[in-house]
Parts: C-alpha cells; sequence; structure tokens
C-alpha cells in the first residue's frame, strides 16, 4: 500500500508540534499555547498548523490526548505487566514517581500542572483533563480493590482511604520538587507509599 506524501508529511507535521506543545504546557500552562507561536519556533507555516488543528482549543485538546498517551507509556503499560494484586499495586507507584521525577515532562506531571491550571473553569479542555485524572484515581483504586481481594491486604484495610493516600502522596511529591527543586520530595514520598503498602499487607491473614 502506497502511503500519501502528503499524510505523511501531515502526520509528521502534526506529531512535532504535539511534541513541542506537551513540553511548553507542562511548564507554561495549556494557555501557552498558540498556533502561531508553535509555527514559529518549529519554523512551520501558521496556515499549515492551523490546518491540523483548527482552533487553539482544538490544540489544547489534542495535547491533551498526547500527553496521556505518554504518561500511559511510562506509568500504567509497564505495570500492569507486573502479577497482579500488591505487585502491580506496588508497580504503578513506583513508575508514577519516577515519570514525575525524571521530567518526562519538564514541568513535571502534565497532568497536576495542568488540573491545576483549570480546575475552576468549565469547558471541554477541563472536562478532557479531569475524565484523565479520574481515569488514573480510579486505577488506583481498582489496583487497591485487586490486592485486598487477593488477599495481599487485610481485610480491615480501607480502599478508598488507601487509594486516596497513595494519589496524594504522588501529587505532593511532583507539587515540592517542581516548586522547590531536588529529590527529597520524591525519596519521602517512596518511602511513606512503602511504609503504607507493608502496614496493610502486614494485616493480612498468612498464605496457607
Amino acid at each position: 500500500m502506497t502511503v500519501d506524501g502528503r499524510v505523511a508529511r501531515g502526520d509528521a507535521t502534526r506529531a512535532a508540534v504535539l511534541e513541542r506543545a506537551v513540553d511548553i504546557a507542562s511548564v507554561e500552562g495549556l494557555d501557552g499555547l498558540s498556533i502561531g507561536r508553535l509555527a514559529t519556533e518549529l519554523e512551520l507555516s501558521k496556515s499549515g498548523v492551523h490546518a491540523r488543528f483548527g482552533s487553539k482549543e482544538e490544540l489544547q485538546l489534542a495535547a491533551i490526548s498526547a500527553a496521556s498517551v505518554i504518561f500511559t507509556e511510562h506509568v500504567i503499560t509497564p505495570a500492569m505487566t507486573a502479577p497482579p494484586g500488591l505487585p502491580r499495586l506496588d508497580a504503578l507507584c513506583t513508575n508514577w514517581l519516577a515519570y514525575s521525577e525524571e521530567r518526562v515532562f519538564p514541568g513535571g506531571c502534565f497532568f497536576f500542572n495542568t488540573a491545576a491550571e483549570f480546575d475552576a473553569r468549565s469547558g471541554r479542555v477541563h472536562d478532557a483533563i479531569a475524565k484523565v485524572g479520574r481515569d488514573f484515581a480510579n486505577l488506583i483504586t481498582d489496583l487497591v480493590r485487586e490486592a485486598k481481594k487477593l488477599g495481599h491486604l487485610g481485610s480491615g484495610v480501607e480502599v478508598a482511604q488507601l487509594s486516596f493516600e497513595l494519589h496524594a502522596l504522588g501529587r505532593a511529591a511532583n507539587a515540592d520538587s517542581v516548586m522547590n527543586g531536588g529529590t527529597e520530595a520524591y525519596e519521602l514520598a517512596r518511602d511513606c507509599m512503602s511504609s503504607r503498602l507493608r502496614a496493610a499487607a502486614m494485616s493480612a491473614p498468612p498464605a496457607t
């Protein structure tokens, strides 16, 4: 099958624009994006970039979608290869902290930063960011529930409470490091997560 050269070039242009867009948005927010700015920085025609996104809002939505794919590749997909239960939950937490600490996005966690930017607004961009956040929070909850069901956590462990604590620790580590620099916040978060999971696991009945 022959690929139309114009289509290939258009796909390459879109990919280049989104690669730069997610980096800008992680530092300056989604309001920092504009078709004109991206065209200038990437030495592309403004009309060509506009043809692929149409409006600033569509560009913002495309950036959110692209960032979600990157987040999934670094955090979720590798975690899901771990054995179900506590190992999978631990892998998810470990990957999440590493993704932020290693600055996959230069501004830290893309979704933490853009959520703070749009949390009090309404509209399609707010809803798209909120959905990614809810989906990830729900995944943490699902994995905690799975670990409890498999007997890796004690019967007295409150799924919602443990899930909230793990989510809060990851978000706090990102916020502290982005604001103050350094990696101490990630080490503290890792220690807190490990301690909390160990305590929850110690309350589980012994395997028979």
